[in-house]
Parts: C-alpha cells; sequence; structure tokens
C-alpha cells in the first residue's frame, strides 16, 4: 500500500494520522533535539511544512533558518544557499517534494545525498506529489503527506514515513493509549492485565494515539490500492501528456508559464500566471462556475489534471471555458 507507493521498507515504517500537519507536528516535537539546533526552511513553504518547526524552534530553543525560495527557472541558486547552509551542519532541513506555488518538483535523491554527506537528517512533505510524482524513500529521514489531493482518499486521512534507523532514536513526547506494548490486553485477556506502567513502543505507529478513524483509512486503503494497480509511473507519465497539451495553449493566450524546463523539475501540476489585465482570482472563480476548477495559491493558478482526466475529451472544453471567462474579467 503506501509503502509501497513511496519504495519504503513495509507498513511497519508507517504511521496514520488525520492529516500532514498533524504527522509533522507529532514528529517534530518527538525528535531529540538539541539547544541551538537549526533547522532549515525555504520561503514559500506551504505552513504546515513551517509552523510546527516553528513552534518546536520556540520550545526547545532551537534555530530556524530560511533559504530563498527554489524557483523553476533558477533552482541552482536555491541548491547553491541549501549547500552553503550544509557547511554549517544545521540539524535538518525540510523541503516539500512539489512547491505548492510553482509546482517545481524539488530534486530528493540529489538533496538526500548532500544531506547525508552533511550529517543533516531531510524531512519532506509530500503532500503535493505522493500518488501522481514517483517518489523513493532512500535517503530521506522522514516524509509525510495527507491522503486527500493526489491519493485521492478521504479528507482527514494521511500518514508518517520515518527511516527505521531513525525509530528508536524518537522521543515519545507525544504519546497515548495505544502508544504502549500490547495496548489492547486489559480489554481482551481478562483481570490482572491492566498495568498503567508498560512501556512504550519504540516503533513509528506508537504515534496513532487513539481510536483511528478507521472509515477514513479504509477509504484510503482502496484508493492506495487503484495507484498502486495504474502505477504512479504511468500516471505521472499521463499527467505530462496533458500538461505538454495544454502549456502551450495557455501561453498562447498570454498566460505564463511556470513549468520547468527541465523535465525531472516537473510535477503533476502547472502553474501560470494569468495575462496581463486579467484577475487571476477572478478567472479561477469564472472557470469554477464553468465546471473547471483549479487552485489560486498565493495568486498563481494552479491546473491539476489526474488520471482520470481525459485530455482528448476535456481539453476543447477547459480552453473554451477560459476564454469565455477571459471576457468576463478583462
Amino acid at each position: 500500500g503506501l509503502a509501497e507507493l513511496i519504495g519504503a521498507e513495509g507498513p511497519d515504517t508507517i504511521a496514520l494520522f488525520s492529516n500532514t500537519s498533524t504527522a509533522v507536528m507529532h514528529l517534530a516535537l518527538c525528535l531529540p533535539w538539541r539547544k541551538g539546533d537549526v533547522i532549515l526552511v525555504s520561503e514559500g513553504e506551504f505552513p504546515a511544512n513551517v509552523t510546527p518547526w516553528q513552534r518546536v524552534a520556540e520550545a526547545f530553543e532551537l534555530e530556524v533558518r530560511f533559504l530563498p525560495a527554489p524557483r523553476p527557472e533558477a533552482f541552482d541558486v536555491w541548491f547553491e544557499a541549501f549547500v552553503a547552509e550544509l557547511a554549517q551542519a544545521p540539524r535538518l532541513i525540510t523541503v516539500s517534494a512539489v512547491q505548492f506555488q510553482t509546482g517545481l518538483r524539488m530534486p530528493l535523491h540529489r538533496i538526500a545525498m548532500a544531506c547525508r554527506d552533511a550529517g543533516t537528517e531531510l524531512f519532506v512533505d509530500a503532500i503535493q506529489a505522493c500518488g501522481a510524482v514517483p517518489l523513493d524513500v532512500q535517503g530521506v529521514d522522514y516524509l509525510a503527506a495527507g491522503g486527500h489531493k493526489w491519493l485521492m482518499g478521504p479528507e482527514g486521512t494521511g500518514f508518517l514515513y520515518v527511516d527505521p534507523q531513525r525509530v528508536e532514536r524518537l522521543i515519545p513526547r507525544v504519546a497515548g493509549w495505544l502508544s504502549h506494548e500490547d495496548p489492547y490486553a486489559f480489554l481482551l485477556h481478562g483481570a490482572g492485565h491492566l498495568d498503567l506502567h508498560r512501556p512504550l513502543r519504540h516503533s513509528v505507529d506508537a504515534f496513532e494515539l487513539g481510536t483511528p478513524n478507521t472509515v477514513g483509512a479504509a477509504g484510503l486503503g482502496a484508493a492506495v490500492r487503484t495507484l498502486g494497480q495504474l502505477g504512479v509511473s504511468a500516471i505521472f507519465d499521463h499527467i505530462q501528456g496533458y500538461l505538454d497539451r495544454l502549456e502551450p495553449e495557455l501561453v498562447a493566450r498570454g498566460f505564463r508559464s511556470l513549468r520547468a524546463v527541465d523535465p525531472e523539475l516537473r510535477s503533476a501540476a502547472l502553474s501560470v500566471l494569468a495575462p496581463p489585465g486579467v484577475d487571476g482570482v477572478a478567472l479561477a472563480r469564472g472557470l469554477d462556475r464553468r465546471v473547471v476548477s483549479l487552485g489560486t495559491p498565493d495568486g498563481y493558478l494552479r491546473f491539476a489534471p489526474h488520471w482520470p482526466n481525459d485530455p482528448s475529451a476535456e481539453l476543447g472544453p477547459v480552453l473554451a471555458a477560459i476564454d469565455d471567462a477571459c471576457t468576463k474579467v478583462t
């Protein structure tokens, strides 16, 4: 299921959560921090991958340092700043697998290798990638994602991956009744099994604190099985074919594409800026009324087709809706 989707060793490396933010916060609280540890974060990150690190920095007297926002047209600027910071041996860097504004796909293997050489741990927010962009957690220490986006699961689902070599070092500052060894014994085996001093488990699922969202987990499981049957690589290729046809049509209409020139830095999302004189947010609202849905992260227009979307059937109506909506908001 989820472990196979991200190239993890097995299901025991995965814990289920209700969303990305909860997974990040639990992990951040349980890392074995030392006063003065440095956390690297990039400008332009989604707040779910920033706020938890800022809060633990205040609680544990850490330092958060900001890198410049990675840009599709100049990724090397970010990477050079990243390498320069690695020379100072930061404790951890947190990155998104795909930047939510621009759709830039971060080269995780390249980043992971640089982190390994510097002794820096790597956390990845994968919500904008997992399910539509091939992922491999080799070299990644921690990864989290919500289930309701590219995984196509229900809202209120998500997961956390922890490298098996890192689990033993986590400090269970967050724990619940299911975090103990053999947590169900007192409910199943009669009298004498209610021991309030049982040790906590040293496994990532020890962070699953109480009664889980069983229905949501079942829905996420069904969605992940579908993705596994289709194959994420095939899904990614399908989406690229869709965007290869959509992007030039948008550019011809005056939109400015932020899609990376380097195919290795492309994701499943196409972010563009509206033509001069066109209010992008108003355009998105107009398209929504025409049954074309797209995101508007920080003013960008983000087109995000998935495997059910058929470019042959959809592109004509989508472009017609764009043409019509543009005439109404200029």
